[in-house]
């Protein structure tokens, strides 16, 4: 285990809800404007590099090129703690031999109370991140070329969040927490999901919502008794059906999709997407100059909106 952890930590980069930021390339401005004509909002103004500076960045950019990633993360603007988490991990191989660009990105809401939902959305972040690299990190290191067959990865998600289950039962007994974990390796994307943390990704000039909230308001829609807008203000519209903590026997909805060059990967917590519907989350990463400065102005428009919950975003771009 310290071994695998060792090289782990020498071969990538580890951001962890950190402060610190990267260098980040701009999402190419390539997107279709979005479908609602009444969709334009004012964005939220957010100070950008001077032009001048762009080229500079240029010279930096290695020939072969990365997964870029941004992240943003508030506690909102009405709690005074944040029971949410979020994890990134990215890496690569240079030299002689390469390995498939390779992202994974966490992101946990938790629940209970206080202590106890930060409690488990940490212990649950924690324990499926280390279920995933544990098994994925040594194929690709001892084996670059190798190809990861969709269906491994399918049983290396769902036994990691099975296994961040039973670590949260056993740890936090009466917490609970949302947990959606979206892997990268090359142009698969392979999606780990509970709760109501969503995943989109934005392909071909199109944003799609790819997860399904595991929500009363969700089941209620899905049964045709309450419409969209009646959803938005469910007064029960937080309230879960499907858990991490609640128990054993938990099932967990995975879904695949390869990627194109250029696609766009948004894990986010509903402390974003339900104050800031898609089609402005869509305008923000159109208008955006990079995946961070989108990840700024997200933030900026959940707390502008209220920011009553904790919020939490991760944007990946692969390399066109």
């Amino acid at each position: 285990m310290a071994n695998i952890l060792t090289n782990f930590l020498n071969n990538l980069k580890h951001l962890f809800g950190s402060g610190r930021k990267a260098e980040f390339d701009t999402i190419p401005p390539t997107l279709e404007e979005p479908r609602d004509p009444d969709a334009t909002v004012p964005l939220p103004e957010l100070g950008t590099r001077p032009a001048s500076d762009a080229g500079a960045d240029k010279l930096l950019v290695p020939a072969r090129r990365r997964i870029s990633i941004g992240f943003g993360q508030d506690v909102g603007r009405v709690r005074n703690h944040n029971e949410d988490v979020l994890l990134i991990f990215s890496g690569e191989l240079g030299g002689l031999e390469t390995m498939p660009n390779m992202g994974l990105f966490v992101v946990a809401d938790g629940m209970g109370g206080h202590s106890l939902g930060e409690r488990a959305s940490g212990v649950a972040g924690r324990a499926v991140a280390k279920a995933i690299l544990e098994r994925v990190l040594p194929s690709l290191l001892a084996d670059p070329q190798s190809n990861v067959d969709r269906p491994i990865l399918n049983d290396v998600m769902e036994d990691a969040v099975i296994e961040a289950n039973r670590t949260v039962v056993r740890s936090v007994p009466d917490g609970g927490t949302t947990l959606t974990s979206a892997l990268i390796i090359g142009n698969q994307l392979v999606v780990a999901h509970v709760g109501d943390t969503r995943v989109y990704v934005i392909s071909g000039g199109k944003m799609e919502q790819i997860t399904n909230d595991h929500s009363l308001v969700q089941r209620l829609k899905e049964m045709g008794q309450i419409t969209d807008d009646e959803a938005a203000v469910h007064p029960q519209r937080s309230v879960l059906y499907k858990a991490v903590g609640q128990g054993e026997g938990l099932e967990v909805d995975l879904i695949q999709r390869r990627l194109a060059p250029g696609d766009i990967v948004i894990v986010c917590s509903d402390g974003l997407w339900s104050l800031v519907p898609d089609h402005l989350i869509y305008q923000i990463l159109r208008q955006a100059a990079s995946v961070q400065e989108a990840c700024d102005l997200l933030v900026q428009a959940a707390n502008e909106a209220g920011g009553p919950d904790n919020i939490s975003v991760i944007v990946a771009q692969l390399p066109e």
